[in-house]
């Protein structure tokens, strides 16, 4: 009799004795372990959960037959039944930014630590897409969803974040935000924020301290809650050193290296006079070191440079840069602590601010008599 013959014979997919291989047809179930192994469907579902006694011959023989059909467990279906802990899910605008990053990686070492599934998904500044991938985690049953990324924190704003909270929390779950301004009282989600305005405080000062009286302000896009936090923290700083407030000098942008550069340029070229520029991320201050070096000045000995953000490169540039750092990684720890222990701190924090620090390098110096 040919293969054919046999196959039809024995029915898809068995042996001749009877039990299952590998199935062309699909995935194995655990109907399938169950007839391979000879025992029942409860007995396969309660060796794999390990929560009933079975004895070591039945534990061999289906960790046997689920070996030898490559079975995955219904890892949903556990979810479901509450054996198994739900992921934790960070939904960032830009994977590749250096800053999102680093909060990335500190919310998969703790989730890691605690022996959970991380998943990492990108919205590329899409809110139809953020709505999506929430719907989904929340489907998905995830511990916590941690949203990461600066926002207009306008009404249309705060109505989407309290119907996230709400959903998850629905559903078991725990919406955590992340450098994004806090909730109305009463919604249930985690905030953790980092000290924008106090840190734009320090490098301002920092400068003033130093004799600058013509800042150069590369700040970010108005209505942005970290952008309007580091002009706030900025304007306090001439007030406190008793400078005058000159628009002339005030720049906003978006935080990227090429509108750094494009700002600075624009700036010489129309003959702004400055002595120092606070970029409001390193990745703007190394645009704005570019255009500088272009128009043969020299940092800092023509004109001083203040960053934001304190990213690997900052220290690698030429000068080092002096810059304000933020503790990204902790942000990203302290989003999945809060989250998963809260049943266990009855009364805990849900809004937590991490302090920021000025770090000072060599891109200051006072500015030169003319």
């Amino acid at each position: 009799m040919t293969d054919t013959g046999k196959r039809a014979r024995n029915g898809p997919g068995k042996t001749k004795t009877g039990r299952r291989t590998a199935r062309a047809e699909g995935p194995s179930t655990i109907r399938d372990v169950a007839a391979a192994a000879g025992v029942s469907v409860a007995t396969v579902s309660r060796t794999l959960a390990g929560n009933y006694p079975v004895s070591a011959e039945t534990r061999a023989r289906v960790m046997a037959a689920v070996e030898s059909l490559h079975y995955v467990v219904n890892v949903h279906a556990k979810a479901l039944s509450g054996r198994v802990a739900g992921p934790v899910a960070l939904v960032i605008q830009d994977i590749t930014g250096p800053s999102l990053a680093h909060v990335a990686a500190g919310v998969e070492e703790e989730v890691t630590s605690r022996g959970r599934l991380s998943l990492v998904c990108s919205t590329r500044g899409d809110a139809a897409r953020e709505d999506d991938l929430v719907q989904l985690m929340r489907e998905q049953h995830a511990a916590a969803v941690v949203l990461v990324g600066g926002v207009v924190a306008d009404d249309a704003y705060h109505r989407r974040m309290a119907d996230y909270a709400r959903a998850l929390d629905a559903a078991g779950s725990r919406l955590v935000l992340v450098g994004r301004p806090p909730l109305p009282a009463g919604i249930p989600a985690t905030v953790v924020e980092y000290d924008n305005r106090g840190g734009a405080f320090q490098a301002s000062s920092h400068l003033l301290a130093a004799g600058h009286r013509r800042v150069l302000f590369l700040g970010g896009e108005p209505g942005f809650s970290s952008a309007d936090q580091r002009r706030d923290g900025h304007l306090a700083a001439l007030r406190a050193h008793s400078v005058p407030y000159e628009a002339e000098l005030d720049l906003p942008g978006s935080y990227s290296r090429g509108s750094g550069h494009r700002r600075v340029r624009d700036a010489l070229d129309g003959g702004l006079d400055f002595t120092a520029v606070f970029a409001c991320t390193d990745a703007i201050a190394v645009g704005a070191l570019a255009a500088l070096r272009e128009a043969g000045l020299r940092i800092p000995r023509d004109v001083s440079l203040v960053g934001f953000d304190d990213v690997p490169y900052a220290t690698d540039l030429t000068p080092s840069l002096t810059t304000v750092r933020v503790p990204y990684e902790e942000l990203g720890r302290t989003a999945v602590r809060l989250a998963l222990d809260r049943e266990e701190s009855i009364g805990g924090d849900d809004h937590v601010v991490l302090s920021t620090q000025l770090v000072i390098r060599e891109s200051v110096r006072a500015p030169r008599s003319k």
